[in-house]
């Protein structure tokens, strides 16, 4: 897989989300909310999609938006659905995430990404601009919310969790590929100086507070989340962040795993796509494409006793029930 870097600093280079269209309530956008109508393209391996799949479960919206997963392994026209009988969709009727791209635009030449929402009517790919697609689940969607779903995104904390989703997306989501795929050392320094700056802060903002912002469960625990739970299977060893396993952060170890164990977080995680995809597709970093057997996954199941610090995950609201069948992942410890 080649990654895109800048020839001259050894940055990573990541690549816009060139289809930017909005699903609405009101239809404005001309793409109404109507349930039945979209897909929504994850790879489980991926945390940009893999918040997707924790907003829908927790907000309850499997009946209204379908899902469609992809093989963690791509090849050279990316994601791909091998998972499937006949390696097509059943209900795009497609054999790979590119044919949705084209079907929207022809001349298109950029990345393949997920998450992606597809009309399925059409077959267009409306977008892939993932930082809206789970705000636009929380506040278009609402019609289609299950009884008891939180408040995600909640109107008084909007300002802080945009600065806090803005702080975490460039120091930590971002930050552990900018260091794994930099081709330069000071490229490299530079991320792994700002992911770990940043980590040591929410440390120390996450020991006396359950959640990053307010009470409950909002789109800011989500975004960290993704990053988290891949952070000592992948980005540690893969990606060189390296100072220290979470595992050795006692604070951000037991929030994470307080979020795993609640419903609709960790009933989401497939460790073992995540581990194929980083270490059998990011050959130029591992040659050899083996997957390393560690860590004991089995501890995410310990106790966090974050519940001393009070807190109510939902809010006013319930936990999700149990997935879809269809959704349900087989036992990984």
């Amino acid at each position: 897989m080649a990654i895109p870097t800048d020839p001259e600093t050894g940055e990573f280079v990541r690549s816009a989300n060139h289809f930017d269209a909005r699903i609405t309530a009101d239809g404005s956008s001309g793409w109404p909310v109507e349930p039945g109508r979209y897909r929504l393209v994850v790879s489980r391996a991926c945390p940009w999609a893999s918040r997707g799949l924790v907003v829908r479960r927790l907000l309850g919206l499997e009946d209204a938006v379908s899902l469609a997963v992809a093989d963690p392994i791509q090849d050279e026209r990316s994601w791909r659905f091998t998972l499937d009988p006949g390696a097509v969709d059943p209900v795009l009727g497609i054999e790979f995430l590119s044919e949705a791209y084209y079907a929207a635009d022809p001349d298109y030449d950029g990345g393949i990404s997920v998450p992606a929402v597809v009309d399925v009517p059409s077959g267009e790919l409306v977008t892939n601009d993932y930082p809206q697609i789970t705000l636009d689940l929380s506040t278009e969607w609402g019609a289609y919310h299950r009884d008891g779903a939180p408040d995600l995104y909640p109107q008084r904390h909007r300002g802080e969790i945009d600065e806090i989703n803005r702080q975490v997306y460039a120091d930590v989501n971002a930050a552990v590929y900018e260091a794994g795929f930099a081709s330069k050392q000071a490229a490299y320094d530079d991320a792994y100086s700002r992911l770990f700056a940043r980590l040591d802060a929410l440390e120390k903002r996450l020991a006396t507070r359950r959640y990053l912002v307010g009470e409950t469960i909002t789109e800011a625990d989500i975004r960290l989340f993704t990053t988290l739970v891949r952070f000592d299977p992948v980005y540690h060893g893969h990606f060189k962040c390296n100072r220290n396993k979470l595992a050795e952060m006692p604070v951000l170890w037991a929030y994470a795993r307080d979020l795993f164990q609640t419903p609709g977080f960790g009933d989401t995680v497939d460790f073992d796509h995540i581990k194929r995809h980083y270490y059998q597709v990011h050959d130029g970093i591992n040659p050899t494409r083996i997957v390393p057997n560690g860590p004991d996954l089995s501890l995410w199941a310990t106790p966090h006793h974050r519940e001393e610090l009070g807190g109510r995950p939902f809010g006013e609201g319930t936990a999700p029930g149990p997935p879809p069948s269809a959704e349900v992942l087989p036992a990984q410890w």
